[in-house]
């Protein structure tokens, strides 16, 4: 199975997507996908487990995913209580405000989620709950309606969600309901993959780090992840090639080294397999 890289049309002009009250089973569950779009997972109902970026989490009503764009993750529904959710997917431009003399940004929990790699808030207060309950009905009835307006009331709607989560869920490192599905060297060896990303990360490596056969690893790795080891080091290898073409001024060829490719053909291959776009293009287009 290949990392689906889930697309949204780039040149629409109000980049925002509702998946409202959705209940799947696991076979009709997305793949493990990336998207550069943000997006916030509500739990209504059911359970089931959570793997973003490199933990696992379990999935319970009240919880509130706060996934930010170019994170690699997947639900897996609990076969029995399949899990009920709203998703709501935005480009991080349609949220951008002026500072207001206030160093406030809606962006804020995404921001702190990939700055603590902890993806989960605390399950809301009751009030809080409640609250975000009823804008994201309310974010669906203006989609349904399509009043005039109607993008206007979404997106303040959606503002409404991210002040709230910003101001009382803030992620931590601490108190995160982190699932146990996973053996501790599972967790350590992805968390060594994302620290790692130059380093001989290959099956017969990452299985001798974690002192297991590589049968075993191979095995329990997709079971876990539903990636097998190479698509996995090489969608993080890309995703982390994105954030050095953005943030600094090395060339790309340096790049791609520090990102752990062999050769600069391979990964301009497969970073517009990844992508859709070449590794010049895209820091263009940033």
């Amino acid at each position: 199975m290949n990392p689906y890289r889930k697309r949204f049309d780039a040149l629409t002009p109000f980049p925002f997507e509702c998946v409202y009250r959705d209940s799947k089973s696991a076979q009709n569950e997305l793949p493990d996908h990336f998207h550069d779009w943000y997006e916030m997972v509500y739990i209504y109902s059911g359970k089931g487990t959570f793997f973003i970026d490199q933990t696992f989490y379990d999935a319970v009503p009240g919880d509130v995913f706060m996934i930010p764009g170019n994170t690699i993750h997947r639900s897996f529904p609990d076969p029995d209580d399949p899990k009920t959710s709203t998703a709501l997917f935005f480009n991080a431009s349609l949220v951008h405000s002026p500072p207001l003399g206030d160093s406030f940004s809606y962006l804020r929990c995404f921001e702190q989620a990939k700055r603590h790699k902890a993806y989960k808030l605390p399950a809301a207060a009751a009030a809080d709950k409640q609250q975000i309950i009823a804008l994201i009905d309310r974010i669906h009835a203006e989609e349904t309606d399509k009043l005039p307006g109607y993008r206007l009331a979404v997106l303040l709607h959606l503002q409404q969600i991210l002040l709230l989560l910003g101001r009382t869920l803030n992620p931590s490192e601490e108190g995160q309901a982190v699932s146990s599905s996973a053996p501790s060297w599972m967790r350590a060896i992805l968390a060594y993959i994302d620290e790692h990303p130059a380093s001989p990360l290959g099956l017969s490596q990452l299985a001798k780090r974690a002192s297991v056969t590589p049968a075993h690893f191979s095995r329990v790795f997709k079971k876990l992840t539903g990636m097998n080891v190479t698509e996995y080091v090489t969608t993080k290898r890309i995703i982390r090639a994105k954030e050095l073409l953005v943030e600094s001024d090395a060339n790309i060829a340096d790049i791609a080294e520090r990102c752990g490719f062999e050769s600069l053909p391979h990964f301009h291959r497969m970073f517009k397999k990844l992508t859709g776009m070449t590794p010049s293009h895209y820091k263009k287009s940033e």
